[in-house]
């Protein structure tokens, strides 16, 4: 009898033995926490209260099957994106973020992981906005701190004798969508795959989009905090590998209805 427990006492010592191991394992796993608006889709969006589009699909497939990290994705305000990136509750970010210079000395930069170009929309009847040079004066909303609120706010600069009246704004996307096709302002610029998007999502027939020229490459990224080098490292990795396997064209085909990558050359 003596010897039955002998051996029982051993067992269980080396079931415990066991499962610390197996915990020291999965505590060697560093936790990376993604921001992000769940806004505007197909990039980010919630369906069924679950987070999907590209870019969340995107990360997923980053960090799939690795060894090193876990992901997880948490949900806030547009400028809480940026304010956890800066107090080190996010490791990374993704919200069809475009480079800007002032970003760039704060954060960094992943390799892109989509191309998005900039549209002018106005509706159908309004003859008056062609392009730029026709906004002085006309109304828009932007969300304060976005890419197109900074461009808006340099061009009043430049503008000063005729600026453009901007609405400042915590609404999402297709909200303001909905009430530039109800005419409480005149035109809105943003992505053309966001644009397109929304206005067949939501039936907005009554507005058109009108192509802007640009000089830059108008990518998408995802963004780290600094100090996240390795991470970085890690991630341009796996967008490398991403693009070559096909998994990104399938991604963009599957959210976009179409291929919209980066140039290879850019992805590094």
């Amino acid at each position: 009898m003596k010897k039955i427990v002998k051996y029982s006492s051993l067992a269980a010592l080396g079931l415990v033995a066991a499962g610390v191991l197996a915990a020291c394992s999965g505590g060697d796993k560093k936790e990376i926490i993604v921001a992000t608006n769940a806004s505007p889709k197909p990039f980010n969006y919630e369906d069924n209260g679950e987070l999907t589009g590209y870019e969340i699909e995107v990360v997923r497939a980053i960090f799939k099957d690795s060894d090193k990290y876990d992901v997880k994705f948490e949900k806030t305000e547009w400028s809480g994106v940026f304010a956890g990136l800066d107090a080190d509750r996010y490791q990374m970010a993704v919200n069809n973020i475009s480079y800007t210079k002032e970003r760039a000395e704060k954060y960094l930069y992943a390799a892109p992981t989509a191309k998005n170009p900039n549209v002018l929309v106005v509706k159908k009847d309004d003859n008056s906005i062609k392009s730029l040079d026709d906004i002085g004066g006309k109304s828009t909303e932007v969300v304060q701190g976005t890419t197109t609120a900074k461009q808006l706010e340099d061009y009043n600069k430049q503008h000063a004798d005729n600026p453009t009246v901007l609405n400042y704004t915590k609404a999402d996307f297709q909200q303001i969508m909905s009430r530039l096709s109800d005419g409480q302002f005149d035109y809105k610029i943003f992505d053309k795959i966001g644009v397109e998007t929304v206005i067949k999502n939501q039936g907005l027939d009554n507005l058109k989009v009108i192509e802007l020229p640009s000089d830059q490459q108008p990518y998408v990224y995802p963004l780290l905090a600094k100090g996240q080098d390795e991470l970085k490292t890690f991630v341009d990795k796996r967008i490398q590998e991403l693009y070559k396997d096909g998994t990104l064209e399938k991604l963009s085909q599957q959210f976009f209805g179409g291929s919209y990558l980066p140039a290879e050359a850019d992805i590094k």
